[in-house]
């Protein structure tokens, strides 16, 4: 029987250097994450997992909490580092390395995690989730460039653009066969 993912982009969160793993959501995430809850709340769903990093977990506590489930987390569904710890970059020079990175996904910056080897740590966590909860609906707490690049495995045309167009928070539910192959994405955030 087939399975659907409901990716969630986590809610807005404050950018702070070097607090990658623990930034919270902001006032206006927290009331992001509330309305996540809202439109999922009515979804039968079967499992809720996240990235390991805060700003993930609480944009879908909220729904686990109201369905009576665990979060799990998982290290492998992480955002996706740009570059190394080491040195700042601008705006304009993160957007252009995440661009070249879905033109090539061996492309990376020093330090960075190129498309391919994000996808190697996270796609096998995505099938066996698929192949363990057939039949049921799962919520996965993620990032926007990791979710993309899930979402790229499976079908190559989303990339930059697509990435360029997601909000935060933001919901797409993919719709996957019993052989693991995505059939149908849609955007389900208003």
């Amino acid at each position: 029987m087939a399975a659907s993912i409901y990716m969630v982009r986590h809610a807005k969160s404050p950018f702070k250097f070097g607090e990658e793993r623990t930034r919270k959501l902001s006032e206006e995430g927290e009331l992001g994450a509330k309305k996540v809850t809202e439109i999922l709340s009515n979804k039968e769903i079967g499992l809720i997992v996240s990235s390991t990093y805060t700003r993930a977990v609480q944009t879908v506590q909220e729904l686990a909490e109201h369905r009576g489930l665990n979060v799990i987390e998982y290290e492998e569904l992480k955002e996706r580092p740009i570059k190394g710890l080491d040195y700042q970059l601008s705006e304009k020079e993160i957007t252009e390395a995440i661009k070249l990175s879905f033109e090539n996904k061996n492309y990376c910056l020093q330090g960075g995690e190129s498309t391919l080897a994000a996808q190697k740590r996270a796609i096998p966590i995505i099938l066996k989730l698929l192949k363990e909860h057939q039949g049921k609906n799962i919520v996965i707490g993620t990032h926007g460039n990791i979710m993309t690049i899930i979402m790229n495995y499976f079908n190559d045309s989303y990339g930059y653009e697509f990435w360029k167009s997601t909000s935060k928070p933001d919901i797409y539910r993919l719709d996957f066969d019993n052989k693991c192959s995505l059939l149908e994405v849609e955007r389900i955030w208003s």
